[in-house]
């Protein structure tokens, strides 16, 4: 077993197999693994918010959905991943407040998890699975060895998808 490297929130970091890439606390945010399968290049975004077009100013790609995703694919590649072999894991994008108002505004977990959809597909990039939505945080840890992505949740067993 290589390195268990820490992405922090609105980060994001690649790595090479034997390594691994966590995240901790998951809420509304998203996590994005992708990977190459046959050079186990992988990768992990921690995204905030879907888009970026909103927001003026940023200065951090991994803040967001659509240029965090951008900015994980580019360094794969420089670290020797295919671009076309890439597939995807998602995880997160939980509603963690109980609400009653169908205020899109405050659907932030939602509209994460369906950016990170669409920008993969924009992409071509086939998602394999995802543990979305519902109302509690989760930590993930993925494998580049084995493409497992790991999913933790208090009060809940480990699974992979």
């Amino acid at each position: 077993m290589g390195n268990m490297i820490k992405v922090g929130m609105a980060d994001l970091k690649v790595c090479k197999s034997p390594d691994a890439l966590t995240t901790l606390g998951l809420g509304s945010c998203v996590g994005v693994a992708l990977y190459d399968p046959v050079t186990k290049v992988s990768g992990l975004l921690h995204c905030m918010l879907p888009d970026s077009t909103q927001i003026r100013n940023n200065s951090n790609p991994a803040k967001f959905a659509d240029t965090g995703i951008d900015e994980l694919i580019r360094q794969m590649v420089a670290l020797g991943a295919n671009r076309n072999r890439l597939v995807a894991k998602i995880a997160g994008g939980a509603q963690m407040f109980a609400m009653s108002s169908g205020n899109e505004s405050l659907r932030v977990g939602e509209r994460n998890a369906l950016a990170a959809r669409n920008k993969l597909k924009l992409y071509n990039i086939r998602l394999l699975a995802e543990d979305c939505g519902l109302n509690y945080g989760r930590t993930v840890e993925f494998y580049s060895e084995t493409g497992d992505y790991l999913i933790k949740a208090v009060g809940k067993p480990p699974h992979k998808i």
